[in-house]
């Protein structure tokens, strides 16, 4: 491109960076090369599903060959603008194109740039910021008391360890869930000082509520622990403990639907007579929609009628999850710091923000995340643009975006499409929720990070090809050194890195259930453990990882450079995915990079005073 006309991301064009609070005043910079002539450009602003505004622009001054234009407004109403400038000569208009720079076309459509205008009160948890998450899949991760009780004969107890989760389907087509490996909360509580040791401050633990399957997202009772990984009790030592170590602990909340094997719906009869599928009297009836229109019977989840779908607008629904002595208050009082929302895009937003308001009535420093695969800030649902990133709903969601980013720039994409795929997000993402987010490589519902970076796409092949696949040799060392810089990345964006248990020791597997091996304590790979635990120690000690503004340096070949600056403190990162040291121009000094490596360089912003971090 010959000339750049406009980049949102950049702060000679748009000030302030980002999105913006309601009632925030900001500029917006145009700059047209002079022998155009174009003399009268327009902006043209839309809010989400009303009518366009055109704002005329003002001259500033020529810049060599460009003329610059600009326009100040302010937006009192949360909620999404889409903009584009119309140059007012031949029909031409600047909409959004490659790496963010603008483009002319005659055409009347165009991608426009996106504006997230966010309610001014919106805040995070201050003390979550800088802060390392670490996810366990409970059943998985160690078993602490060998010789507790087992429940329900059904359940297939896996005493060796090493051994490939069960895969093999049911009758009726779906998959086994009922193999055991035995881990529960005393096991957690035992690794405490292991979790400490590597810096982490938060960790989100999967479904632990009473459920009839191993991964437990089809919830019996919410209001019991699942016996098999102990008791109330044993969860109330596991926060205590972990409060000493300075280790928050959040719950997986599975508020769209339970499982029809449950004291709520109770199809399979396990809880006695009543239920809503038994009694029509039930004051669980309610919650559940029967009609003949489904093959069931009942609106299930997806179809599965083991997952009876939940009716989130239901009073006593409601008021059973996010009232007074309800879920979400009983297990905040037993010690939980905050929730994680399953498939959030399918509870409304109303539901949402009651489950914000009683989550937050134990303190505005407990944490809502909730679950989304898209941008969140631009996500449709059921015909309807969700609202939950604006202020009243979440905190932060998973950031799959840059979980995409990440592996691309593992797997060799170009890097002007790796830095353009960041910072979409950083400038649609509200500030408050940009650095809130769960950032990570793998988790329970993908590929582990090993596998997606070094093993063969699965592309459909069934669960028998993905079934005992392991990296070996030169494969194993090449996919452990991408992941090794893909974390360092995930580590250094915006957000909070999370590490799924076992990627630290290079565990493998497709998805479920091979991405939910029993950890793997008897590992000797050492290699990624040091490398996760110093960057989770540098995020802590610098504050430009907390909330610090992300500029881009260069994305070119094989090197991302990027900058975060903080309130005290700048960082730049160099990232070098190719097999050649790399020379790079950074905080005014030159730093080398390894092949593979990265380096990190920290500055005091008002001393001046460099520092250096530097893995291979």
């Amino acid at each position: 491109m010959e000339h750049q006309y406009y980049n949102s991301t950049s702060l000679d064009c748009k000030t302030p960076w980002g999105a913006l609070p309601a009632g925030e005043e900001f500029t917006l910079w145009l700059r047209v090369p002079t022998w155009h002539g174009f003399v009268q450009p327009h902006l043209v602003l839309t809010k989400d599903g009303e009518f366009p505004f055109s704002y005329q622009m003002e001259f500033q001054e020529h810049e060599g060959e460009r003329d610059r234009f600009s326009i100040t407004l302010t937006l009192d109403q949360p909620g999404l603008y889409f903009y584009y400038f119309d140059l007012h000569s031949w029909d031409k208009k600047v909409f959004r194109g490659p790496m963010e720079e603008g483009y002319l076309t005659r055409e009347e459509e165009g991608e426009p740039w996106q504006l997230t205008v966010y309610h001014r009160e919106f805040t995070t948890p201050a003390l979550l910021k800088g802060a390392t998450m670490y996810q366990i899949f409970p059943d998985r991760f160690f078993e602490g008391d060998p010789d507790k009780e087992w429940p329900f004969p059904e359940r297939v107890y896996r005493a060796k360890k090493d051994r490939e989760p069960y895969f093999w389907p049911t009758e009726q087509g779906g998959l086994l869930n009922n193999d055991y490996f035995g881990g529960d909360l005393k096991g957690i509580t035992q690794k405490l000082p292991y979790l400490a040791g590597m810096n982490i401050s938060l960790i989100y633990l999967n479904p632990i509520f009473e459920a009839h399957s191993n991964h437990r997202y089809n919830t019996a009772d919410y209001l019991k622990v699942d016996p098999l990984l102990g008791t109330v009790e044993d969860f109330e030592t596991l926060c205590r403990e972990a409060g000493k170590h300075g280790i928050k602990i959040i719950l997986d909340g599975v508020f769209s639907h339970t499982g029809s094997d449950s004291r709520y719906f109770n199809r399979e009869g396990r809880y006695g007579k009543g239920g809503a599928y038994r009694d029509p009297s039930s004051p669980y009836r309610k919650w559940f929609d029967f009609s003949h229109r489904y093959p069931c019977g009942y609106r299930s989840w997806w179809g599965f009628d083991t997952l009876p779908e939940v009716n989130e607008t239901a009073p006593s629904y409601q008021e059973f999850i996010c009232g007074k002595g309800g879920v979400i208050d009983t297990w905040m009082k037993r010690g939980a710091w905050g929730f994680r929302l399953d498939v959030a895009d399918e509870l409304p937003d109303p539901f949402i923000e009651k489950i914000r308001a009683a989550v937050k009535r134990h303190g505005e420093d407990r944490l809502l995340m909730g679950e989304v695969w898209e941008d969140a800030t631009n996500k449709e649902a059921y015909s309807q643009r969700r609202t939950y990133l604006l202020g009243k709903g979440l905190d932060g969601v998973m950031n799959y975006p840059f979980r995409n980013a990440a592996l691309d720039f593992a797997l060799g994409a170009p890097m002007e499409q790796v830095a353009d795929q960041i910072l979409s997000i950083c400038d649609h993402y509200p500030a408050p929720a940009l650095h809130t987010l769960m950032n990570f490589l793998s988790t329970h519902d993908t590929e582990r990070a090993m596998t997606a970076i070094g093993d063969e796409p699965a592309n459909g092949r069934d669960r028998y090809w993905q079934s005992g696949r392991r990296l070996r040799g030169q494969a194993y060392e090449d996919a452990l050194r991408m992941t090794k810089l893909a974390y360092a990345l995930i580590f250094t964006l915006p957000g909070m890195p999370c590490i799924y248990y076992g990627d630290e020791v290079a565990m493998q597997g497709y998805r479920d259930p091979f991405n939910r091996g029993y950890f793997n304590w008897n590992s000797t790979e050492d290699r990624l453990r040091p490398v996760m635990t110093n960057l989770a120690k540098l995020r802590r000690e610098c504050d430009a990882f907390a909330t610090g503004r992300l500029e881009l340096v260069r994305a070119q070949g094989d090197i991302l450079q990027f900058r975060r600056v903080g309130p005290t403190e700048t960082a730049e990162v160099i990232l070098n995915r190719g097999p050649h040291l790399q020379a790079v121009t950074a905080l005014d000094q030159t730093a080398e990079v390894n092949p593979y490596g990265f380096t990190i360089l920290v500055e005091d912003n008002l001393k001046g005073l460099p520092g250096y971090f530097k893995i291979r």
